[in-house]
């Protein structure tokens, strides 16, 4: 059986997609290049279902959530904040898979950052 390899890509629509790509760039240090290929570190990724009733998502219209992985949680989100982002309040720490944080880029996706553990 053929398998995939790994996540090619990550597609939203955005109002301003320049200014929505900026944003990730200058908010997370997300350096793709001019065709938005970006280089990621080897690290675990999580494909998970999740039932469409759970508010995990932020707003009920999300129907996928991206997660990035970080190294310093703490300090991903002082930065987040220090930029004016709309960062929540609460952290989370699952035991034995990490610790998670959350922030909304300004066309409304919530995005999941991990520290893994």
């Amino acid at each position: 059986m053929e398998r995939v390899l790994g996540i090619g890509g990550y597609f939203m629509r955005a109002d301003d997609p320049a200014a929505l790509s900026a944003w990730y760039r200058d908010c997370l240090g997300l350096d793709a290049d001019e065709k938005g290929r970006w280089r990621q570190e080897a690290g675990p990724t999580v494909f998970a279902a999740f039932d469409s009733q759970i508010d995990y998502f932020g707003s009920p219209a999300q129907r996928t959530m991206l997660n990035f992985r970080v190294h310093d949680l703490d300090a991903m989100l002082a930065q987040l904040r220090a930029k004016g982002a709309d960062v929540a309040a609460e952290t989370q720490d699952m035991e034995g898979v990490g610790r998670f944080g959350w922030v909304t880029d300004p066309e409304g996706n919530r995005i999941e950052l991990w520290q893994p553990a």
